[in-house]
């Protein structure tokens, strides 16, 4: 069993916030994800049967999409998915070699694949379905936020963000400290009170959601008055009235 590392003071908790109001459900995140990943330390991302019936593979970021009713209309929302980087991360602790571990410095939740051996004990621990197995190399793959980088010097500071908040057209995803709360994701996380997924598991997960804001149903324009008031009849029975006073 691996253990979860003490925090240390002044650590950063470095994650996403994902805003449930403007996620389009483009699934721009996810292919950015799995381009900048397969090229970067966490090694090719294989796909299965691309042409065939069955199309699968192994991906960091997948997006499920849901219709509701509520308010009085249908409205539908995309929940984009991916590991949370959990502080109490079960995924951790039932890890039989150590490969599956929590950075100190940082919160980030990793996979070190010369120590996995595939036996999916992690898969099974995560109940947010953020661990894949890579069935060509046989070890187990997940989000990595993108540690080559938001940690690469070589790139401008404004760029050192994860792939998939770097191409999202309608800026639904935020990354940053939320060990900070005068960081720009704890505030959005005051402000628009973000909430943990399956908070009742206990695992105390370092992503949060900004839930969709309330619908407003547009309603039809009020009809200007007429002049003085009168309405249009008043205004006919009016030019009647002259005409037939000549």
């Amino acid at each position: 069993m691996t253990m979860l590392p003490e925090r240390a003071p002044g650590a950063k908790r470095l994650g996403l916030v994902i805003d449930l109001d403007t996620c389009v459900g483009c699934h721009a995140c996810a292919v950015n994800c799995k381009e900048w990943n397969t090229g970067g330390e966490a090694g090719i991302l294989p796909d299965y049967d691309k042409y065939g019936p069955e199309p699968d593979g192994v991906w960091f970021n997948r997006i499920h999409s849901y219709e509701t009713d509520g308010q009085g209309c249908s409205r539908t929302v995309n929940v984009p998915r991916s590991c949370l980087h959990c502080e109490d991360a079960l995924c951790v602790t039932v890890c039989p070699t150590g490969a599956s571990y929590k950075r100190v410095q940082d919160g980030i939740v990793l996979v070190d694949t010369d120590k996995c051996i595939g036996c999916q004990l992690c898969s099974w621990a995560c109940p947010y379905g953020a661990r894949e197995l890579d069935e060509e190399a046989g070890v187990m793959r997940k989000c990595t936020l993108c540690v080559d980088r938001i940690y690469d010097e070589h790139l401008p500071p404004a760029e050192r963000e994860p792939a998939c908040v770097t191409t999202c057209p309608s800026r639904a995803r935020h990354f940053g400290d939320l060990a900070d709360p005068d960081s720009k994701v704890s505030q959005l996380v005051k402000e628009r009170g973000g909430v943990d997924l399956l908070a009742g598991l206990g695992y105390r997960p370092t992503n949060k959601y900004l839930p969709p804001r309330r619908a407003t149903i547009p309603t039809a324009p009020a009809k200007p008055p007429a002049p003085g008031g009168k309405g249009i009849g008043a205004a006919l029975l009016g030019l009647l009235d002259k005409a037939l006073s000549r």
